[in-house]
């Protein structure tokens, strides 16, 4: 893509906007790990909102969901719209919890949580595994996308995209900590929301397209493998069955309860539980997290949907986008790059705005995942392990320091990977069969520190047992081998729970008057700490579960009745709409009470 001056100028401005504003923050979070890590407690829930969104925007969620749309149509975005679930239990069962918990990052939470040395061995070792190791996948990821963008649009290669966005982000996140990050986010939001609308406008609307309506024609005739159909929104259970249990039943059934993935964990945690953590009240964290899952599913995925349909009738095969870009590195090659390969029908000025908007989702993910990864590594696992006694200024550098290697190894893994899709899908069985645990030790008090690490243990074991198998000659299918890691790792960890040596008394009973988790599963501790039966109404479970169906069908019927305008269909829309207004208000009405608590 050749850019006009006009282009560049719009690029450099967006740039500018973004990180300019980052400066001021420089000196506050030099003060201390808090202000660094933590934004000193002080982030109201609208921010935390945008960030989180922003920060689930990334290079390569285009590309993602372009990749899906393509391989098994609309439907197949059910293997992240599943997801709905995790995030509104988080809203409705554990935001206010991690909030009232006080703890500087989610991984401090096995000390006070757990006794005894296998919460500190728990708490070290997913430092180190998640803050680096996972981390880096992470980023290698949304990298990837942007070296492949960057070729297909400027035929850069690997070592000069990754060279320039590292210039960029580790300058602003060794800097700015993380107010820089959450301001950059908020400013990146609107700009890459206005790229994605026009990437979608002026893809729709090309002569090859022709429109909503002449996607809609073009599709109706044009079938997938197996006769799919690309537009459903849900998958076909009559000639697709594989399709649909891959990328619907186990995802409704299973996935969204069981697996760990990055901004959709099960109970919360990782740069959702950073944002939760840096609120400035319990009810913020609370709105920032129902903000952030109304926005992240309702606003945001159907101008990827578009160009992606758009893209099945301007590049109906793989070998079309070699034709037309022929410098393409074709290690490169595959579904999710039609997504920078529909750019081209971006006119003067639009195509600036959607390079900047580009960087800023890039940028919006590589800080937050540099700046909590750093949180991790730093006082989870330098301070905790390492050296205790250092003064504050000694943690903010070695925060920077920390950043900046943690860029470099990511780089590294990017050279590993092939694509945004099968980066998904190794980091979903990774995190198989933990996710019920992480659902249930806010809730029950048995749960314990050896838990944790039968459950990591058991979930790595059986997965390497199912890849041993299947280079013996032994193959399952990816929804069957999920559903033995999990039935495996879950009685492994539950009989942990009745066979291995309780929590201490004493930090129980410290843990429920710290964060008062609520509903039986703490009954015993509760009277043991002369605290009263009951639970506020606020906080009960069936309000709570009230909550949680009346927000995922408002979320679900928000994102079902778009697209049916989209596609023409206003009497389902219509119907859709009405259902969003119903659940709406119901939620509202069990919110009332919580947020009057405070």
């Amino acid at each position: 893509m050749a850019l006009t001056p006009v282009d560049w100028i719009i690029v450099a401005a967006s740039i500018l906007l973004c990180f300019v504003p980052a400066l001021f923050f420089g000196r506050r979070a030099g003060k201390s790990t808090s202000e660094f890590f933590a934004s000193g407690r002080a982030v109201p829930w609208w921010l935390a909102g945008l960030s989180m969104v922003a920060t689930t925007f990334s290079s390569d969620t285009p590309n993602l969901v372009t990749d899906i749309v393509r391989r098994t149509g609309v439907a197949g975005n059910w293997v992240w719209w599943a997801f709905v679930l995790t995030g509104v239990a988080t809203v409705f069962f554990y935001s206010r919890l991690w909030r009232r918990s006080g703890v500087l990052t989610d991984l401090e939470f096995y000390e006070i949580r757990y006794s005894g040395q296998a919460a500190s061995i728990v708490r070290g070792f997913r430092a180190v595994y998640l803050g680096l190791f996972f981390n880096c996948i992470i980023m290698a990821t949304v990298n990837l996308a942007a070296c492949k963008i960057a070729n297909i649009l400027f035929g850069l290669d690997r070592w000069q995209t990754l060279l320039l966005v590292g210039m960029l982000n580790v300058a602003f996140a060794t800097y700015s900590g993380l107010w820089g990050v959450l301001v950059i986010d908020m400013i990146q939001f609107f700009i890459k929301m206005s790229a994605v609308i026009a990437a979608a406008y002026f893809a729709v609307t090309s002569t090859q397209v022709g429109g909503l309506h002449g996607l809609m024609e073009k599709l109706a005739v044009r079938r997938g493998p197996g006769g799919l159909d690309y537009t459903s929104m849900l998958p076909d259970f009559t000639n697709n069955w594989e399709i649909a249990v891959a990328v619907f039943i186990m995802p409704i059934a299973v996935q969204w309860w069981a697996v760990w993935y990055p901004g959709a964990e099960p109970g919360g945690g990782s740069y959702i539980a950073q944002r939760m953590l840096a609120s400035k009240s319990e009810n913020d964290a609370l709105k920032g997290v129902l903000f952030f899952n109304v926005a992240h599913y309702v606003l945001r995925p159907w101008p990827w949907i578009l160009v992606a349909l758009a893209s099945i009738i301007v590049y109906p095969e793989l070998s079309d986008i070699q034709t037309a870009f022929p410098n393409l590195d074709p290690t490169l090659l595959g579904h999710d790059i039609a997504y920078p390969a529909m750019l081209k029908f971006l006119p003067v000025g639009f195509a600036g705005l959607m390079v900047g908007g580009l960087v800023a989702a890039n940028s919006s993910t590589i800080l937050t995942h540099l700046n909590w990864g750093a949180s991790y590594l730093v006082h989870d696992f330098y301070r905790r392990f390492i050296t205790r006694d250092a003064t504050e200024a000694h943690y903010v550098w070695a925060g920077r320091l920390v950043t900046v290697g943690l860029f470099l190894a990511s780089s590294g893994v990017v050279y590993l990977m092939d694509s945004a899709k099968d980066a998904f899908d190794v980091i979903l069985q990774i995190g198989a069969g933990t996710g019920l645990l992480y659902l249930v030790r806010w809730f029950w008090w048995r749960v314990n520190a050896w838990c944790e690490v039968v459950a990591m243990v058991s979930s790595l074991a059986v997965s390497v047992g199912l890849l041993l198998l299947a280079k013996s000659g032994v193959h399952m299918s990816s929804h069957a081998a999920l559903l033995v890691t999990v039935a495996a790792t879950t009685v492994c960890w539950v009989a942990a729970a009745y066979l291995g040596p309780e929590t201490d008394r004493a930090v129980l009973i410290s843990f429920y008057r710290r964060a008062q988790p609520f509903g039986p599963g703490w009954a015993k501790i509760r009277l043991e700490a002369g605290e009263a039966v009951g639970a506020p109404v606020g906080n009960s479970i069936p309000r709570a579960l009230l909550g949680w169906v009346a927000g995922s069908t408002m979320i679900w019927s928000g994102l079902f009745a778009v697209g049916n305008f989209l596609y023409g269909r206003s009497g389902a829309a219509w119907m859709l709409v009405a259902v969003f207004v119903v659940t709406a208000f119901t939620l509202m009405k069990v919110l009332r009470p919580q947020l009057a608590e405070s």
